[in-house]
């Protein structure tokens, strides 16, 4: 019966959506129907609201319904969706502002002169209008009054003409900042936990660990991440757009005829041409610069947006007028001065120290009081003209307010279709596809391709994204990365706007387009650019890097990047260090060599042992990195041979952990059978035979060999696992000792400086109060821990402390302790003051030697040239289902 409710929510949805009901309704509204019916049915005929759900039932439904809703608008680590509202504020206040006008005009006279030019200039204008608003329906609208009218008085084909705005103006949904990316990317953090715990259990089946490793993890993303992820393949996109109109007007010139610019390019032509373009630019760089150098987070480079947008809004709805352009100088002027500032003084409140502390922060108040006085002045100036900001913020609380009742509404309908057995239904038919991931994936793009003839990007992005991406992240064989993953369906999404016959972006452009223009001519143009979107997304499949270098390149540059021993980075870190050792191994030697032949021997004894094992540490890395490679060697021999018996057997383990699932569903259900329903025992009892020889059938089926290839197998990674545990320790050695070492010694002018101190409390001890005596020796100790090395000096402070402040003081005994620890402090003072002309200067050396190779997994970050080289190892997709 779970079959039977589970089409009734897809027939009630389809028919809900083909009739044009609302969306924000059809969904929500299909699920309680169906809910409420299968509900109902089974409290009637079994008695149990639940008996026709296969998970839980209507109670857990709604509670996963107010847990969803709790998720979108109470939850504070959730705050991906904030960034819509300022997104989309940021784009209907830069279209009401006239700024697309102003680029077509200008782009289409300095671009029209060239074969092709004006189709060119359509797509640039594109591109900045989908990197500054993002509004797929203004863009297009704005094109086609301005743009089409004069490509076909050019004599550009129909076609191509429409074909061109069209796809142009759906850019806006894979170029940042785009609504549909911060979307995917808030529908995909939960699929990543939903994947994350199913590849766990896959870990443990497989294995018999509870504890997976945490570097065969599934790739969280963040709207952050998408934002990086899809730049390159957005500009990919729009370069193909490009070729293909320049190769259209180079082969068929008729179609795409160059259009002479009627008036001089002089220099006023090129102040206008800077004056239109340079804001939007600015605008782009502030917005997505600051995510990329991870000065702002996603929310906050859409606050920057909107009040960028703002900015511009005032100047250009003052066209003319006096004072156009003072508040977006005063603003200017106003961020300048902040960044000087800021470069100059420390205004932080809580650090005022000094006279130019206190001038730092004065200059910083009055220039932020500039920069909200002319973002007051421009907002003015749009509430005033034209009643533009009461329009912009009306129109943005529409769209919000659709987006979110949107996504509350998917996410009834997704627990729902889970409560049915839907999500199961999908993933047996994924899984049980003959090809792997790529067979999965080609499926599901096929799917959202085919629903893009249909249904909008939003309920696309919430309704079918929950569904399959957990499926396709888990899969250890192909490890993609959710960023990945996410820009995949985005730019599959992306041609939702574009295909026949409900293709959004072409009602947009009929609504405007001219009589003469035939709708059937607009679907013959759309069609090369949806085959240009289908290349982007296949060049883009088969090269990963094109999405997760940018993402992972900026969180391994930034100040909060994971440290170099994080678990996540050790595969690529030794992939460039085993590269290191090859290319710098003499000179290393050479080092290690001429570093442990110093004189040691008058080192305190801990220090001594502690520096002759890092050399040897040191000296063993090679030998270590030689083993890791051999075994590596030995295992890749029989990898190929035993990855399709691995695959084999994996395979049917699966379906016999499945067959053991169902026969303790049958148990459970036949246990809550009445005594008098002997007929469903009976059927019960048949069918719990058939699953245990069908169970017998497939345990017989696993390969004879299996046990004795995969005890091989199992041994040469257990080897190839220690190998690398091995190197690991070597490197950590061969490196922590030497710095240690090196902090202790270049901590001697410092000690030296305290000694004088600490031999001053003899008269502190002697003659002040015990409290007083008390904190003057923990403030000496204060400034003893900042130098290394000091610990049984501190020590020694506090036995004098002890003596000198306890129940009953003892000042004679505090100063015989005080002379022990000033003892202490001479010797220690004796071998250090050696160590500084006997060590230093080599040891300093070694260090810089060896630091970004055997002791790079000890740096607090990764060096900005192996950080790179990181990035562009854990850009590709690295199989990782043998371990499983």
């Amino acid at each position: 019966m779970e079959l039977v409710f589970l089409i009734l929510l897809v027939v009630i949805m389809v028919t809900a959506l083909g009739s044009g009901f609302p969306v924000a309704f059809a969904l929500p509204g299909s699920a309680i129907i169906t809910i409420g019916l299968a509900a109902g049915t089974g409290y009637l005929f079994a008695g149990d609201a639940s008996a026709y759900f296969a998970q839980g039932g209507p109670i857990q439904w709604l509670s996963a319904g107010v847990t969803n809703f709790r998720g979108v608008y109470w939850e504070v680590e959730r705050d991906t969706l904030i960034a819509i509202p300022l997104f989309v504020f940021m784009g209907i206040m830069l279209q009401r502002s006239k700024i697309a006008e102003d680029l077509l005009v200008t782009m289409a006279q300095l671009f029209g002169p060239v074969p092709g030019g004006l189709g060119i200039s359509v797509v640039f204008v594109g591109a900045l209008l989908a990197a500054t608003t993002g509004i797929v329906g203004a863009t297009v609208v704005a094109m086609g009054l301005i743009s089409l009218p004069a490509m076909l008085r050019s004599n550009y084909s129909k076609s191509l003409a429409t074909g061109t705005i069209a796809a142009s103006g759906t850019l806006g949904q894979i170029i940042p900042p785009s609504i549909v990316l911060i979307i995917l990317a808030d529908q995909l953090t939960s699929a990543v936990d939903q994947a994350g715990t199913a590849r766990k259990a896959l870990y443990k089946a497989a294995t018999g660990e509870f504890s997976m490793p945490s570097e065969f993890a599934v790739v969280s993303t963040s709207a952050g991440d998408m934002f990086l992820g899809a730049f390159i393949p957005g500009i990919l996109l729009v370069i193909l757009y490009m070729v293909y109109i320049q190769a259209i007007a180079l082969f068929r010139p008729k179609l795409a005829p160059a259009v002479p610019f009627d008036g001089a390019l002089d220099r006023k032509f090129l102040g206008r041409v800077l004056l239109v373009l340079v804001p939007p630019l600015a605008l782009i760089f502030v917005v997505l610069g600051s995510i990329i150098m991870g000065v702002a987070t996603v929310n906050q480079a859409g606050a920057i947006g909107a009040a960028g947008a703002m900015m511009m809004a005032g100047y250009r709805l003052r066209e003319g007028h006096r004072r156009q352009y003072v508040p977006a100088i005063m603003a200017i002027v106003s961020m300048v001065a902040i960044l000087v500032i800021t470069s100059y003084f420390d205004t932080n409140i809580k650090n005022i120290k000094t006279t130019d502390d206190v001038v730092g922060v004065v200059l910083a108040v009055i220039a932020v009081g500039v920069l909200i006085a002319a973002l007051i002045w421009s907002g003015w100036r749009t509430y005033k003209i034209e009643n533009t900001l009461t329009g912009v913020m009306v129109e943005t609380a529409k769209t919000t307010s659709l987006v979110f009742i949107i996504l509350l509404g998917a996410a009834m309908l997704t627990a729902a279709f889970r409560g049915f057995g839907g999500e199961d239904l999908v993933r047996e038919f994924l899984t049980g596809l003959p090809g792997g991931f790529w067979a999965q994936f080609a499926i599901v793009m096929a799917v959202i391709f085919v629903l893009g003839f249909f249904l909008d990007f939003i309920e696309i992005a919430v309704v079918v994204v929950p569904i399959v991406a957990p499926i396709l992240l888990m899969d250890p064989s192909a490890n993609v990365t959710a960023v990945w993953l996410g820009v995949m369906i985005g730019l599959n999404i992306q041609t939702s706007f574009l295909t026949p016959p409900f293709g959004f972006a072409l009602f947009y452009l009929r609504g405007v387009a001219p009589a003469i223009v035939r709708t059937v001519e607009m679907y013959k143009g759309v069609i090369a650019f949806i085959c240009l979107q289908l290349v982007a997304l296949f060049i883009v499949a088969m090269y990963p890097p094109l999405v997760n270098y940018l993402p992972s390149r900026v969180s391994l540059t930034a100040d909060t990047a994971p440290p170099p021993i994080n678990p996540r980075l050790q595969y690529c870190i030794e992939q460039i260090t085993f590269a290191d050792l090859a290319t710098q191994g003499d000179a290393l030697r050479a080092e290690i060599s001429r570093t442990s032949a110093l004189d040691y021997s008058y080192l305190p004894s801990k220090l001594r042992k502690a520096a002759e094992g890092s050399f040897k540490d040191a000296g063993s890395v090679f030998a270590m990195r030689d083993m890791v490679l051999k075994t590596e060697a030995d295992l890749d021999a029989i990898t190929d041979a035993y990855r399709p018996l691995h695959r084999e057997v994996r395979s049917i383990e699966k379906k016999i952990r499945k067959i053991e699932a169902d026969l303790k569903q049958l148990g459970i259900d036949t246990s809550r059978l009445e005594t008098a329903d002997q007929i469903t025992k009976d059927l019960n009892d048949a069918e719990t035979s058939r699953l245990i020889i069908e169970r017998e059938q497939l345990v017989k089926a696993l390969p004879a060999n299996w046990k004795s290839e995969n005890a091989k197998f199992v041994k040469l990674q257990k080897l190839n696992d220690k190998a690398r545990k091995d190197y690991r320790s070597a490197m950590d050695g061969g490196y922590q000792p030497i710095i240690e070492l090196l902090g202790t010694i270049q901590g001697t002018a410092d000690l030296a400086r305290l000694k004088g101190s600490v031999e001053g409390l003899a008269e502190v001890v002697s003659s002040q109060p015990p409290e007083d005596a008390a904190d003057r020796i923990s403030d000496v100790s204060k400034e003893l821990g900042d130098i290394e090395g000091t610990s049984s000096i501190k020590s020694g402070l506090t036995k004098v402390r002890r003596a000198a402040s306890g129940r009953t003081p003892d000042p004679e005994k505090a100063m015989v302790e005080l002379e022990k620890t000033i003892t202490l402090l001479d010797k220690e003072l004796v071998w250090r003051q050696k160590a500084v002309s006997g060590l230093l200067p080599q040891l300093t050396v070694y260090e810089a030697a060896i630091r970004e190779t055997i002791g790079l997994r000890q740096l607090s970050k990764l060096p900005q040239q192996q950080a790179l080289k990181v990035a562009s190892c854990n850009a590709s997709h690295r199989d990782i289902s043998l371990h499983f």
